[in-house]
C-alpha cells in the first residue's frame, strides 16, 4: 500500500531552495503559460472579516510542468499591536492528477519572491534598458527583494527611496549599503524628489489616493504599480494612465483591484486601453515600449498562477534535496 506524506516546508526551508534568479525564470514562463492558455486561475475569493481585515483563497493550475494548489493569505491590520505579521500566508501544492497533497508551505516568502520576480520580468521586457536609476515609493517588507530582482535584469546604479514613517528611509538605505554595496542609496525627503529621476518607479504604498503626480516624471520611466491590490486603492495620477501605456498581469483582477481600478470605476480611464497582458508582451503577441520617451506602467495585483508555480517549484527542489519533514496527514487505507 502506498503510504501518503506530505512535505512540510517552513520559511527558512523555502529561503534554503529558492534564490531569485531562479524565481524569476518560473514566474516569467508562468506569464508566459497564462497567455498560451495553459492555465487556469478563479477569481480571488475573499472573506471579509471585522477590523478590516480578510482572508483570501487563491487556487492555481498548470498544465506543464502540472501543478495545482492554492495560496490562503490573510491581512490583519491591527496585528503589529499583537507582535503579530500584518501578513501571513500558506501555500497547498497537490498532485493534478490524484488530488494528494503533496507540500505544504510557508506562502509570505513565496508572495514576496514571486512580487518582485514579476517586478522584474515586467522591467525587463518594458523598461528601457539602460535605466539605471530607480525611484522606491515605499519602504516596506517587499522593498528590498524588489531592488534584488531588478537587479538582476537591469544595471542598477542608484535607488531613491522614500518611506511614509519618518526616518524609515534612512534606516532602510543604512541596512541596503551592506546588501547590496555596489549601488548608491539615497533617503528622499520627498516623493516628488524620489520619482524625478527615476528611470525605473516602483510604488508599494497601500494608498488609496494619487501620491505620483505626472509632471514629476521624466520622459522613457517604466512604473512597476504594485501597491493597489484591492478595489479603492490607487497610487498613480489618472493623467499617468492617459498618456502612458499600461500593461497588466490579469485584465479582470486588474480593473477589479489593481492600479486601474479607481480610475475605471470613476470613468476617468476606460479599459480598453489596456494594451495587453504581460504574458501576450513576452510572447510577441503584443507590442511594448514604443519610443524610448514613452511611459509604460505595468499593473501587477498578484497572480495565484505564480504562487503555485513557484511553490511548486520549491516543492521538487525542497524533494530532490531532502529539506523539510514528512508528515503522514492522511491515514493509509483512509475512505470516504
Amino acid at each position: 500500500m502506498t503510504r501518503l506524506t506530505t512535505l512540510l516546508l517552513t520559511q527558512r526551508d523555502v529561503g534554503r531552495v529558492l534564490d531569485m534568479r531562479t524565481v524569476i525564470r518560473a514566474v516569467e514562463e508562468a506569464f508566459r503559460a497564462i497567455a498560451r492558455g495553459d492555465t487556469v486561475m478563479p477569481s480571488k475569493l475573499y472573506l471579509p472579516l471585522p477590523r478590516g481585515s480578510d482572508f483570501r483563497a487563491m487556487p492555481a493550475y498548470i498544465r506543464r510542468p502540472a501543478a495545482c494548489g492554492v495560496k490562503w493569505v490573510n491581512v490583519h491590520p491591527e496585528n503589529p499591536r499583537h507582535g503579530l505579521p500584518t501578513v501571513m500566508a500558506l501555500v497547498i501544492i497537490n498532485d493534478p492528477a490524484t488530488g494528494v497533497p503533496l507540500a505544504v508551505m510557508d506562502g509570505l516568502l513565496i508572495t514576496k519572491l514571486r512580487t518582485a520576480a514579476a517586478g522584474a520580468v515586467a522591467a525587463k521586457a518594458l523598461s528601457r534598458p539602460e535605466s539605471r536609476v530607480v525611484g522606491l515609493v515605499g519602504c516596506g517588507a517587499q522593498a528590498d527583494a524588489q531592488i534584488e530582482a531588478l537587479a538582476i535584469v537591469r544595471r542598477i546604479r542608484r535607488v531613491r527611496v522614500w518611506g511614509y514613517r519618518p526616518g524609515e528611509a534612512a534606516a532602510f538605505c543604512r541596512r541596503m549599503r551592506y546588501a547590496m554595496a555596489r549601488v548608491a542609496w539615497e533617503p528622499a525627503v520627498t516623493i516628488e524628489t524620489c520619482v524625478r529621476d527615476a528611470d525605473i518607479l516602483v510604488t508599494l504604498t497601500p494608498s488609496r489616493r494619487p501620491v505620483v503626480r505626472r509632471r514629476w516624471l521624466r520622459p522613457g520611466v517604466h512604473i512597476n504599480a504594485l501597491g493597489a491590490d484591492a478595489p479603492g486603492k490607487q497610487e498613480l495620477e489618472p493623467a499617468i494612465l492617459r498618456e502612458g501605456l499600461v500593461i497588466v498581469d490579469d485584465r479582470e483582477q486588474a480593473i477589479h483591484g489593481g492600479e486601474i481600478n479607481v480610475a475605471v470605476a470613476k470613468g476617468q480611464w476606460s479599459p480598453r486601453r489596456i494594451r495587453g497582458s504581460l504574458g501576450e508582451v513576452l510572447l510577441g503577441r503584443v507590442r511594448g515600449r514604443r519610443t524610448d520617451a514613452e511611459i509604460t506602467v505595468f499593473d501587477s495585483t498578484g497572480l495565484a498562477v505564480h504562487d503555485v508555480a513557484v511553490g511548486s517549484l520549491a516543492f521538487r527542489l525542497a524533494k530532490a534535496r531532502h529539506v523539510g519533514q514528512r508528515i503522514s496527514l492522511i491515514a493509509p487505507g483512509s475512505r470516504t
